[in-house]
């Protein structure tokens, strides 16, 4: 054992994924952060085995039943871990918030001002006292009675119900019904209860159109159906529905996302006349503090809630004091644009993360290791100072900071590096470095050292010259207020900003009626899936080839296995114990359900009968095994296979495995495996590709492959428009909008846009000095 005072966490001989019996010593109570490549093993060490044990202890200290689970999940695979406190992890997790979370409850900000109204609020002469309870629209005691405290009542009109009158409802006039049979059903039901299924709609008479589409009865009829040659149907009883009320319980019913947004179409959502949007009942939008109501406060963005709350006396100081200085941390990560009724949907992963950053600075614990993933994702570099800050106080007060990071600036103010590599998946796994970061400047091998000591400066190339315009806008949705943009077409244009400036908004209106433009590709952050069955392979597609080639080998022709054997989404080849999932669910009490290997094929997702046949030696568990790069050698003489593997090379994606779950993947890679899936069709004709932050979660020694290929893509005569914070890749951009100055109400104006050059001189930009810095780096353009 180590001594109490030893001031080291000591890693002894880490294997998970790729790690190479990895040792390594990280100092407590001190800023460190791990870097390497994507895919180098850096996450594999400090989420997947130094916070995977720290949980694995914890789970042992508080019950008896995780022990159990425990042994399901299975310990990091690590000899030993020495000086290991407490931790606490924030991860970059896509979890599916629920439309009643907020920036308010992620950082407990809506209890705090909940309480002010309860206790210091002026409430109307004779009215009683409200608890705190009162003023949640998450409660029965608080909800506005009318939307349920959703906010927004949903209706429907016919205009949107049937879009095309001079249809008849056998045409299909009425849109928002439901196709195939039950909407045949529904026609059927219509006709036998008398009415005209073949005049045009238009002509129908209004009280008989209002009854289709809007009543609530439920008439059941006995339908005959018309006789098909080919097949005899029955009379059966069939019960009418309305067009609204088939749109509405589909609406709020349905499992299926694809069925809800389809209902979606045909509903206008209006803010709620009672309460007028707010979600609450009138008896709280009756009480108010500094003259305005619970929820005029709660729409204010974070740094004027501040300002309005301040001054008072007593109790009411007291408290406004809390919310002041809770509101403190969360402005300083540069989200005081936002306000506390925004929906957690709504925010990206980084701004998620910060958030709750802000919100543990606030809990007062000490002693214990925060886990960071990349806290600077999506963060303009003028908001990087003031995240260190934020670390650098974690710290103070006591705990060890361990963060996973690519941005520079934030290395070259750690008090530690641990640095993994040299390059990604069975050719990474080894800490090339730990210890202080001036240190890493010696090391041979490191690409972290390259560009945290020489800037590693782009190769100088030519600006190219538009081949047209494009103009979006005049816009005005959320910050933006009549903006009009014009953005090149043939060239590689960045739109940069600080968070909230406006930027995903504007570059979310370029839409695919242009001008000069054949095709539109918006390439987003979102999952690729949300199972683990969905994982690389099936969605690019080329683990459809790869079936084929299992099932034309002599093995599985004599056991007359054919394509679908060799899926692990059907019952026949699959492990039926786990249905091919390869992991089973245990539910926890208290705590988030986890992902088991299922005990009967242990992860391989097959069953013993398919794991016979094998292609070049490997089965068809152990090809989903291989590495992008691994499978490009094995898969080297079949076309199919190696053009999807080919394109996922040139993103940078060549660490990942085949049969990696998509939800072990992050949003930047999400976006470049759907990147991989465009380019590999090889389209011709001139495409508009958007992206949102393509370098998330990139090293920069990545990023330059990255780049090569958006700039491969320009180079063929495509328009590519992303929205970046990587000051490297706009300095080779060939065009910039900027947005800003400042996020929410202080930024969606442009405040500057043309060749990088142009926009490093602009005098309000808070992008110009960082990109000043960068061109400078890159020594300048021919």
């Amino acid at each position: 054992m180590h001594s109490p005072h030893d001031p080291y966490v000591r890693v002894r001989g880490a294997r998970e994924h790729n790690l190479r019996g990895v040792d390594v010593d990280v100092p407590r109570d001190a800023l460190a952060v791990f870097t390497g490549v994507s895919g180098s093993g850096k996450s594999s060490l400090a989420f997947g085995t130094i916070y995977a044990e720290a949980q694995r202890r914890y789970f042992e200290s508080v019950a008896p039943y995780a022990r159990r689970l425990i042994h399901q999940v299975g310990a990091p695979r690590v000899g030993e871990i020495t000086g290991l406190p407490p931790a606490v992890s924030l991860q970059q997790q896509r979890s599916a918030p629920t439309s009643r979370s907020s920036v308010g409850t992620v950082t407990n900000l809506s209890n705090s001002l909940r309480m002010l109204f309860s206790r210091a609020g002026t409430y109307p002469p004779g009215a009683p006292h409200l608890d705190s309870d009162a003023f949640s629209p998450n409660t029965t005691a608080g909800a506005c009675p009318e939307c349920h405290g959703l906010g927004r009542v949903h209706r429907t009109t016919e205009e949107l119900l049937v879009p095309d009158p001079s249809l008849s409802i056998r045409e299909g006039a009425v849109a928002a019904w439901p196709g195939a049979w039950q909407g045949k059903n529904l026609r059927d039901v219509l006709d036998a209860l008398g009415h005209d299924v073949d005049r045009p709609w238009r002509e129908l008479p209004a009280a008989e159109r209002e009854w289709i589409l809007f009543t609530d009865e439920q008439p059941v009829v006995t339908v005959h159906p018309v006789r098909d040659a080919d097949r005899i149907q029955r009379p059966y009883q069939g019960t009418y529905m309305s067009a609204r009320r088939y749109v509405m319980k589909t609406f709020s019913d349905s499992r299926s996302a694809t069925l809800r947004a389809k209902a979606e179409r045909f509903l206008t959502g209006a803010p709620c006349p009672a309460c007028g949007g707010s979600r609450l009942r009138p008896e709280a939008l009756a009480v108010t503090f500094a003259g305005r109501t619970i929820a005029e406060l709660a729409a204010l963005p974070l740094a004027e809630l501040a300002d309005a709350l301040h001054g008072g006396s007593g109790a009411a100081r007291v408290l406004t004091d809390d919310v002041r200085s809770r509101i403190v941390p969360v402005t300083e990560l540069g989200l005081g644009y936002l306000s506390l009724d925004r929906a957690t949907p709504t925010l990206s992963a980084g701004e998620l993360q910060r958030l709750r950053l802000a919100t543990q600075l606030r809990s007062g614990l000490f002693g214990v290791v925060y886990v960071l993933d990349e806290p600077s994702a999506g963060l303009h570099p003028a908001d990087t100072e003031s995240l260190l800050t934020m670390l650098r106080r974690l710290k103070a007060a006591g705990n060890s900071v361990f963060v996973v990071e690519h941005h520079l600036d934030v290395v070259r103010g750690a008090d530690w590096v641990v640095d993994v590599g040299p390059r990604a998946g069975e050719h990474g796994g080894q800490v090339l470095y730990s210890g202080p970061v001036a240190g890493l400047a010696g090391v041979a091998g490191s690409a972290t050292a390259r560009f945290l000591f020489d800037g590693a400066p782009a190769l100088p190339r030519a600006v190219r010259e538009a081949r047209g315009w494009l103009t979006v806008g005049p816009v005005t949705r959320h910050n933006l207020n009549a903006v009009t943009a014009r953005f090149p077409l043939g060239v590689l244009t960045a739109v940069t900003g600080v968070s909230g400036s406006g930027k995903s908004t504007l570059v979310g209106e370029i839409t695919g009626e242009l001008d000069g433009v054949e095709r539109l590709v918006a390439v987003d952050q979102r999952p690729i899936g949300r199972t683990p069955r969905s994982n690389l392979a099936t969605y690019t597609g080329l683990f459809d080839t790869v079936r084929k080639v299992f099932a034309a080998t002599g093995e599985a022709r004599e056991r007359g296995f054919g394509v679908g054997r060799f899926s692990f989404n059907v019952a026949g080849g699959r492990c039926e114990t786990c249905q091919g999932e390869g992991f089973v669910s245990v539910e926890l009490l208290f705590l988030p359900s986890t992902y088991a290997p299922c005990p009967d094929c242990g992860g391989a997702r097959y069953n013993p009968g398919t794991l016979a046949v094998t292609h070049r030696g490997l089965n068809i568990a152990q090809v989903l095994d291989l590495t992008v790069e691994g499978a490009a050698d094995f898969f080297a003489d079949t076309p199919a296979v190696s053009r999807s593997l080919g394109a996922l090379l040139d993103v940078g994606l060549g660490y990942l495995r085949l049969g990696q779950p998509a939800t072990e993947l992050s949003g930047g890679e999400a976006q470049r495996i759907k990147l991989a899936s465009e380019l590999q069709r090889g389209r011709r004709g001139h495409t508009l590709y958007l992206l949102d932050e393509p370098t998330t979660g990139l090293h920069p020694a990545d990023v330059e492959v990255l780049m090569r290929q958006l700039h491969g893509l320009v180079d063929a005569g495509h328009t590519v428009v992303a929205v970046e914070h990587d000051m490297a890749v706009v300095a080779g951009a060939d065009w910039v909008v900027d947005l800003g100055p400042g996020g929410g109400d202080a930024g969606g104006r442009i405040v500057a846009s043309g060749p990088p050059e142009r926009v490093a001189g602009a005098a309000d930009s808070a992008t110009a000095p960082y990109l000043t810095r960068a061109l400078r780096g890159r020594g300048g353009r021919p």
